[in-house]
């Protein structure tokens, strides 16, 4: 999702090698344990679990959604969205503001699309303009040129027109609310190209104390994870695989993936691998819903010996552009723990090995699960008019702005970060009325009957005499002689 530009966020500190604990040594110490995921490739793992007093298990319903829409892909590169949900899905498509919206089309450029074409239509036949415009060109007379150029801009309309492919999606979620008593939920921490799973801090330990089993681990070359010596070990692939390893080692019935940055793509793609175990996704400063391309022009094309040489101007950029205050604080949390340590050559090798083209906006579309885009207003590398287009691809999408945080607004802004979270974790939709139980009704011919029998009662059949008399209660004699 970041590309050219967004690059910067990984403007740190250099650093040779990264520390490593042996590779036989697995044992977890003070909540970390080295996960061995290839030969020699060893990653350091934040894990987390909690004591639970109480075992609750998961109360309530919850809600269900309905996700149902379908996706045209044009063959000009446009993309026509069209969301077809009933009322339950129409409640939970959320403006930026907050405001929900009715089922509705989205029509958006692709991005990378050289033409400057008007939005694509509905699949249909040509519009009416089109035909016109030939009539009045014709009638005008201006010449052979003038009828080519008409031709031509109507073959260019049919291609325009012309449907690529056709993406379906109808089916149901179940969404509930995911506590940290539940034991059955756990949260998965995927950091951005040169952090490390220590930029989680605060969150790893906010809720760890509620009560949630907590998953962060380091990326190759970063933190305290081997650091392989070939650039084929750090392209988009060879990580995602990385966090496919480890999302299957300690993956719950219920899981919420949380993505910073370039970790935002590798959540977006677990959550096409494994769309019944994501529960819940975040998206923090995590960009527009475009394919990965690396940029041709960027400073991390150098080698890396010059990286090495401009490390200090390089980190001055970033604590620039990736705070939107630039104190003593802000030092402070890039030097902690060596949060932002790693090499010119992990550097270079991460920025050059991000291609993903599968990662465009038909594949963002697709996703189901509920997610919150969470962005900070002072970000100078990720522009908030990327995070408004991803929310509008999205079909159950949240985007909530800060206005006091940047690029990093989970160290800069832990508290409001933590809450966000929290009540995203909470949220439910509103579990639909049970249905009313319903009596059988009863035939026209019933209520006839009993309509009569109650406001004419004088042709209610009468009793006969026998009845009349034990009824009133009277003495009845019979009369041997009228016996035959």
């Amino acid at each position: 999702m970041l590309t050219g530009q967004v690059s910067l966020l990984c403007c740190l500190p250099s650093k040779s090698t990264n520390v490593v604990v042996p590779v036989e040594t697995f044992e977890p110490t003070n909540g970390y344990e080295f996960v061995e995921v290839k030969p020699g490739r060893v990653l350091r793992v934040r894990h987390i679990i909690p004591e639970r007093p109480v075992v609750e298990q998961p109360t309530g319903q919850g809600g269900c959604v309905s996700c149902k829409r379908r996706i045209s892909v044009f063959c000009n590169g446009q993309l026509f969205i069209e969301n077809l949900g009933d009322s339950a899905a129409a409640e939970q498509k959320t403006r930026s503001n907050g405001d929900t919206e009715p089922n509705s089309t989205v029509e958006v450029e692709l991005t990378g699309c050289g033409n400057s074409s008007p939005p694509a239509q509905v699949p249909g036949t040509e519009s009416d303009s089109v035909t016109a415009g030939k009539v009045v060109t014709a009638e005008m007379g201006t010449g052979g040129d003038a009828l080519a150029a008409s031709q031509a801009g109507a073959s260019q309309d049919r291609h325009r027109r012309k449907l690529k492919r056709t993406v379906v999606i109808d089916c149901e979620r179940k969404i509930s609310a995911c506590k940290g008593t539940h034991p059955d939920v756990a949260l998965f921490f995927i950091h951005g190209v040169g952090g490390s799973l220590d930029i989680w801090r605060s969150q790893l330990d906010y809720f760890s104390r509620l009560g949630y089993e907590v998953i962060a681990p380091d990326l190759a070359g970063h933190g305290s994870s081997s650091a392989p010596p070939i650039t084929a070990a750090y392209t988009f692939y060879a990580l995602a695989e990385d966090m496919r390893l480890i999302f299957k080692r300690y993956a719950r019935k219920r899981n919420i993936l949380i993505g910073h940055s370039y970790g935002v793509s590798f959540c977006t793609f677990l959550a096409h691998e494994y769309p019944e175990q994501i529960h819940k996704m975040v998206m923090i400063n995590g960009g527009g819903p475009t394919a990965l391309e690396p940029s041709l022009f960027s400073v991390f094309n150098l080698p890396s010996c010059v990286l090495d040489c401009l490390s200090p101007l390089l980190s001055w950029s970033f604590l620039k552009a990736g705070f939107a205050r630039q104190g003593a604080k802000e030092k402070r949390l890039l030097k902690e723990n060596n949060a932002f340590n790693v090499s010119a050559f992990v550097l270079r090798a991460m920025m050059s090995g991000q291609y993903w083209p599968e990662g465009d906006e038909v594949y963002h579309a697709e996703l189901t699960v509920p997610i919150l885009l969470v962005h900070g207003i002072h970000d100078k590398f990720v522009p908030v008019e990327e995070d408004q287009r991803m929310a509008e691809i999205l079909l159950i999408g949240f985007l909530k702005l800060l206005e006091d945080g940047s690029h990093m607004v989970m160290m800069e802004c832990p508290e409001a970060v933590n809450t966000l979270l929290h009540e995203f974790f909470l949220w439910e939709p509103a579990a639909p009325p049970p249905p009313k139980s319903k009596a059988r009704p009863e035939t026209a011919k019933a209520q006839r009957d009993n309509t009569k029998t109650v406001s004419d009662p004088a042709k209610v059949r009468p009793a006969t005499a026998l009845q009349a008399s034990l009824n009133s209660g009277a003495e009845v004699k019979f009369d041997r002689g009228d016996k035959k």
